[in-house]
This record gives C-alpha cells, structure tokens and sequence, in this order.
C-alpha cells in the first residue's frame, strides 16, 4: 500500500472514531445527565431542576483550567459530591441544593467520556453568563 493510501486510510479512521466518539458521549450525556442538566439556556428559569450544562462548565472552566483536571473534577463530584468541593454559586447551591451521587446510575468511565465531551463542547463560543455581565470563559 502506498504511503498516502496509508495515510488516507489512518486519517479517515481516525475522523470517524473522533464522531463516533462525540456521538457517544452526547448520547451518554443525554441517557444520564440530561434529565436534570439542559445543553440549552433556558426560557423559564423557574423549571429547572439543576443548572443548566453551559453555567456548568462556565464555572468548571473557571476553577479547572486544564480538561484533565475538569474531568478528574467532574468525574470525582458526580460520584462524590461536596459542598465544600461545588463551584456553584452560592445562590444555585441553595436553590438546587447538592447534586446527588450518581455512584451506581454511571461509571467512572462513562463519566471521563462523558466530562470530556462536557469540556469540548460547553459554555458555547462567546457565553458570557446568565444575564449578569459576567466575563465571557478563555
């Protein structure tokens, strides 16, 4: 095989894992998480159960620079959570009150897959908060 079929070939494989991999994770995301964690900004504020994913990671982003550190961080909390480990706001913490421990509905595993996808994908380019002014994340 010549060396560009070669490459063809890796280049091609390697694009498609990559998309069935953020399938996947996107999938996973919606089986697990989305049922309390909306991708979108809301309209009424007044039905949410948990923040919504984008101030999620807005707030992540902020304490968690580096996406190995986000994940470790995203995927210790849900199996783990803390108050004194959240990155919520104060008044989220109060109005949603702790995350409950997904120990048992995901994996570890799941969650690293999960975490990433997380990272790559939210806030969205050009987030900047919910209506309070707040900088937009680097």
């Amino acid at each position: 095989m010549k060396l560009q079929t070669k490459l063809l070939t890796l280049g091609t494989a390697l694009f498609l894992t990559s998309t069935l991999y953020a399938q996947d994770a996107a999938s996973l995301f919606d089986a697990k998480c989305a049922a309390c964690h909306q991708t979108t900004r809301p309209n009424d504020k007044s039905t949410l159960v948990a923040p919504p994913l984008m101030g999620v990671m807005r707030h992540v982003k902020m304490q968690y620079t580096s996406k190995e550190e986000a994940v470790k961080f995203i995927t210790a909390y849900a199996l783990d959570p803390q108050v004194s480990k959240a990155v919520c706001k104060p008044e989220n913490m109060k109005r949603f009150g702790i995350m409950p421990s997904q120990k048992g509905n995901v994996s570890k595993e799941e969650l690293q897959i999960i975490a990433a996808w997380m990272y790559d994908n939210f806030p969205p380019k050009g987030f900047t908060g919910m209506g309070r002014g707040q900088g937009e994340v680097k």
